[in-house]
């Protein structure tokens, strides 16, 4: 049997069977106490002298070993009692003992109590880590997560597909992960970053609805937030759809659902705020604001249009008002402003105010009428500070933003307990990459333009172009984007001249994306979709900072699996049969 801590009590007095690890092991000289241990709980076993064989190899089991016990179930003497673990009340009392396998000493702690190994350590013996109690409950609940997503999909009508893993390059902003084919020499597969061009062919194949739990492919560098390699999203699709709302009116419920009733927390707001691209890189300075706390960006540029003092004669000014940040030391406000240079900025100009007075080095270059209206715009009050961006509008914004969610860790203002959600909309079709000196998608370029062709047709210059929105949108979750979809171009004649505007020619977007144009030709409904990171969403249930405390298997900070030692090199024959040589580097 399990242990199963919460039925115990129904077999006392009863002989039962148990099978698990050994947690501890404590000999009293007459007694011997073994805590054994599965996915369900300890169970306190008895072995006593009484019993030869089980007394004997009870001497020389060790941590991890693994056990079968046989016994009766009995109350605990009152002084034996154990609260801290629901199985404290009773014990099993060994006639026989079996040992189904040995453990050698272990490398890593199997226990949530004691000193945490490394993340290097638990990587490399991940299946060992896996024993601990706590990521025995991750993985549980992780599987109930899948089930509450799956069950509002399949009430709401979406159907369930599974679309092909060897696909085609696509550009989705990532690089792919390609594979050699080994019967057409010279070509490759892709791994898909996403299913996106197959749940449009499902749209176009009648499925009224669909959705899947996708393995998704990105060779990105990794992050705390973000996977190495594979992850999985949410995916879905809804045909006869021309308007974004109505799919965030339509898969907004089960995120509320998943934070309240799966989760057990508290939303900031039942009504989930639309804000635009450029609005909340105005007033957040990201495109994926928490809204756990204020600290929006202050304009100031007006204010400071015609002032004596250099730093502020730029074409944006910008401040933040830090509650508390009078208290803050000269060293942490020379650590912020090193933050503040990291980020681009010259500097990080400050008033602080404190006992009525307002403190700063550079009051003395500021006007009166100045100083009031950097008061009156920020609302600082005694005890607050205000931090300053002059600069150009996009680094100004860049910076403060960031200073935003570095205050924000500092003064401890993300309630784990809250999750604030909103949607991000109105996204540009293109922007400016100064790198290449070029227009560039912004996005994602099967999504469709709003206004459709006419909006392309009208746009003559780079700016008028850069004005363009595509019905695009984000969902974020404390500060995380956990979402991103639009209503899809479904119009061959607009994705020809979405890609002939940055230069490609039709040759180009036929050869790249044959098989959707082909399909777009035949009677195409409208449609609209996005996909969840439900890695990053359980991330934020979960309360941890991590992404990779919360997959079974997951790479190290360099994409490396320490486990099983991938990426690897592979046999000279292999390399033959795919075509491939390997290039020494020089």
């Amino acid at each position: 049997m399990r242990i199963l801590t919460d039925k115990l009590n129904d077999f006392l007095g009863k002989e039962v069977e148990v099978e698990g690890w050994v947690n501890s092991r404590r000999d009293h000289g007459g007694l011997i106490f073994i805590d054994l241990r599965d996915h369900t709980g300890i169970i306190q076993l008895v072995v006593t002298p009484g019993t030869e064989e089980a007394f004997k190899l009870a001497e020389t089991v060790r941590d991890e070993f693994v056990l079968k016990a046989v016994g009766k179930m009995r109350e605990r003497e009152p002084e034996l009692v154990n609260p801290n673990i629901p199985t404290g009340k009773i014990e099993l009392v060994v006639s026989r003992l079996e040992l189904l396998n040995r453990s050698e000493p272990l490398p890593v702690n199997t226990h949530d109590d004691g000193e945490k190994s490394s993340e290097e350590m638990r990587l490399k013996y991940r299946f060992l880590d896996l024993r601990r109690p706590s990521m025995q409950k991750l993985l549980a609940d992780r599987a109930k997560y899948y089930s509450f997503m799956r069950a509002y999909m399949e009430k709401h009508e979406f159907i369930e597909v599974t679309t092909p893993i060897l696909a085609n390059s696509s550009p989705e902003g990532a690089r792919d992960f390609l594979i050699p084919s080994r019967l057409h020499p010279g070509q490759f597969y892709a791994l898909p970053q996403a299913p996106q061009q197959f749940k449009q062919l499902l749209m176009v194949g009648g499925v009224p609805r669909y959705y899947q739990i996708a393995p998704c492919f990105r060779d990105e560098d990794p992050r705390a937030d973000r996977l190495y390699g594979d992850f999985y999203q949410l995916d879905l699709e809804m045909a006869f759809v021309n308007d974004g709302e109505v799919v965030r009116t339509e898969v907004e419920p089960l995120i509320k659902s998943l934070v309240k009733d799966f989760a057990g927390k508290k939303l900031l707001s039942e009504n989930v705020p639309r804000i635009s691209y450029i609005e909340s890189m105005e007033k957040y300075g990201v495109d994926k604001p928490d809204l756990r706390y204020g600290m929006e960006l202050v304009e100031l540029t007006e204010a400071f249009k015609d002032t004596d003092f250099k730093v502020f004669k730029a074409s944006c000014v910008k401040a933040i008002c830090v509650k508390g940040g009078a208290n803050l030391t000269r060293r942490e406000i020379d650590e912020f402003t090193e933050r503040a240079k990291k980020l681009g900025a010259g500097g990080l100009a400050y008033i602080l105010y404190s006992e009525g007075e307002a403190k700063s080095p550079i009051l003395k270059f500021m006007s009166e009428a100045e100083i009031k209206a950097v008061r009156e715009k920020t609302g600082a009050k005694d005890g607050d500070a205000v931090f300053f961006g002059a600069d150009e509008r996009d680094k100004v914004n860049k910076v403060l933003g960031q200073l935003r969610i570095a205050f924000a860790d500092h003064f401890g203002l993300k309630d784990p307990n809250i999750v604030a959600l909103c949607w991000i909309v109105d996204f540009p079709f293109y922007e400016w990459d100064e790198k290449n000196k070029k227009l560039d998608f912004g996005h994602n370029p099967f999504s469709m333009p709003k206004g459709g062709i006419r909006a392309l047709e009208e746009a003559q210059t780079t700016e008028e172009k850069l004005t363009i929105v595509a019905d695009q949108y984000d969902m974020v979750m404390n500060g995380y984007e956990i979402c991103s979809g639009a209503v899809r171009n479904y119009n061959p004649e607009i994705m020809y001249k979405v890609f002939n505007i940055l230069g490609y020619n039709k040759e180009y977007v036929e050869a790249r994306f044959g098989g959707m144009l082909s399909a777009f030709k035949f009677g195409a409904p409208p449609h609209a979709g996005c996909a969840f990171g439900i890695d990053r969403i359980f991330m934020v249930l979960e309360d941890t900072e991590n992404i990779r405390d919360i997959v079974a298997f997951p790479k190290n900070g360099n994409g490396v699996d320490l486990m099983m030692n991938s990426p690897s090199v592979v046999d000279q024959i292999q390399l033959d049969e795919a075509h491939l040589a390997i290039i020494p580097e020089e």
